[in-house]
């Protein structure tokens, strides 16, 4: 897949991930539809958001890959975590991980 392809679906994945964070948090269904979309739906969104993101900084700065690639599992991983664990902090700490490295890329992809 080209560059332009790869943007295109990243951003129809990220639009879907914020319209499941405005119904979660707008509580447009029930409880439990809610929290899912919310709660889970959008940090699977968003890791894989993060997964094609990486696919396209392999040609451009190879160095942020991989960290990008760890920062979706994190999203990914902690969305499926129960909602109790300790552990389920894991999807928020993904999810920052992957705007710093999202920004730390564009910004050297510019220069």
């Amino acid at each position: 897949m080209d560059r332009n392809n790869l943007q295109t679906v990243q951003g129809i994945i990220s639009i879907l991930a914020i319209i499941c964070l405005a119904v979660g948090w707008f509580k447009i269904f029930p409880g439990d539809i809610n929290y899912f979309l919310s709660g889970r739906l959008f940090y699977i969104l968003i890791g894989i958001s993060f997964i094609v993101q990486a696919r396209m900084l392999t040609l451009i700065n190879s160095k942020f890959v991989y960290p990008l690639y760890a920062a979706a599992g994190l999203c990914i991983i902690g969305a499926f975590l129960p909602v109790d664990s300790g552990l389920n902090v894991m999807k928020t700490i993904g999810l920052l991980v992957g705007v710093v490295i999202s920004f730390m890329s564009r910004s050297q992809y510019r220069q």
